[in-house]
């Protein structure tokens, strides 16, 4: 019908997004939240079901996509990602997928090629030209996330802890993280071992990436190393997957790391040709794949609308 709506929910391991839009690409509402990683965030439930509550009651909600993490990673929280969306929209028809899976449907508005995520972790997902999926990476910070933010934060709490012993040489990194954190840096052991025992968080951690960057423009010989080791770590990646797709296919980018002017232009460097901008955000992916549920025509249109829309509805 043309009045039906579609949801969709794009879930990290720091934040979500959740929206709802029209036929014609047009977000209406839209709700914010914290990280639903199910694999490392005992509350992911909660905060899932908060966040969607205002919209379990559309009367007008024919199609709900949630792409979250994990799901089709670990069976049982697979299962269980499954039942929540389900048990909440019981009326609408619901799929949940991966969050890079929305993440590639939207960048590449459903055509083939390669997706590097570099965010709070990082992965790359492909698809090809029939259709089938890949990826490589998406271990979690424990085992893997090379390249991610999370990843290059705490390789900077390393770098400048080895520069303030002078086990390395100095570096404006140590100022900017005890200036963003507002630490005192008279007493650099106390207080940053204060807080990495009570105030250190994936998602505070992940924040420091955006310190790296912003001492890397000024020209920090160690910050621009850490976005070096990073866009070594993310070609990886894209070597490893892009046997699955077509040669020369194209490859864009995701996550809140590649607002790195730096990461992004040593990336392209090493896999050798320029990204193709993402056609819509992870959010958009999400929409994308809720639009798929209804055999909605989606046309370059829809997917500037969808694009415009959510720019600004979340200021993207």
């Amino acid at each position: 019908m043309s009045d039906d709506l579609i949801l969709g929910i794009d879930g990290g391991g720091t934040k979500m997004m959740v929206a709802l839009a029209d036929r014609s690409g047009n977000i209406l509402r839209t709700e914010l939240g914290g990280g639903v990683n199910a694999m490392d965030n005992p509350a992911w439930r909660t905060e899932l079901e908060t966040h969607i509550e205002p919209f379990r009651n559309e009367t007008r909600l024919a199609a709900v996509a949630a792409a979250l993490p994990v799901y089709g990673e670990v069976a049982h929280l697979s299962r269980l990602l499954e039942e929540t969306i389900e048990q909440a929209f019981p009326n609408a028809r619901t799929r949940v997928l991966n969050d890079v899976d929305a993440a590639h449907l939207g960048a590449l508005a459903g055509r083939s090629g390669i997706l590097v995520l570099s965010g709070t972790g990082s992965m790359a997902w492909a698809r090809n030209a029939e259709g089938e999926p890949a990826r490589t990476g998406g271990w979690g910070d424990i085992i893997g996330d090379e390249g991610s933010s999370y990843w290059i934060g705490r390789l900077a709490l390393n770098l400048l802890s080895q520069s303030l012993d002078g086990r390395l040489p100095p570096t404006a990194l140590a100022k900017a993280v005890f200036d963003h954190l507002q630490l005192d840096a008279t007493n650099p052991m106390d207080s940053l071992g204060a807080w990495a025992t009570t105030d250190a968080k994936r998602s505070s951690i992940a924040a420091l990436s955006a310190v790296v960057d912003r001492v890397a423009l000024s020209g920090d010989a160690a910050a621009i190393g850490l976005l070096d080791l990073a866009a070594d770590e993310l070609a990886k990646h894209h070597r490893a997957i892009a046997g699955h797709c077509e040669p020369g296919a194209d490859w864009t980018f995701a996550g809140g790391t590649f607002r790195s002017t730096v990461l992004l232009n040593a990336l392209e460097r090493r896999i050798g040709r320029p990204p193709i901008a993402p056609k819509l955000p992870p959010i958009g992916g999400a929409l994308f794949a809720a639009a798929q549920l209804l055999d909605w025509p989606i046309d370059d249109s829809w997917i500037g609308h969808v694009a415009a829309s959510a720019k600004a509805a979340f200021a993207q």
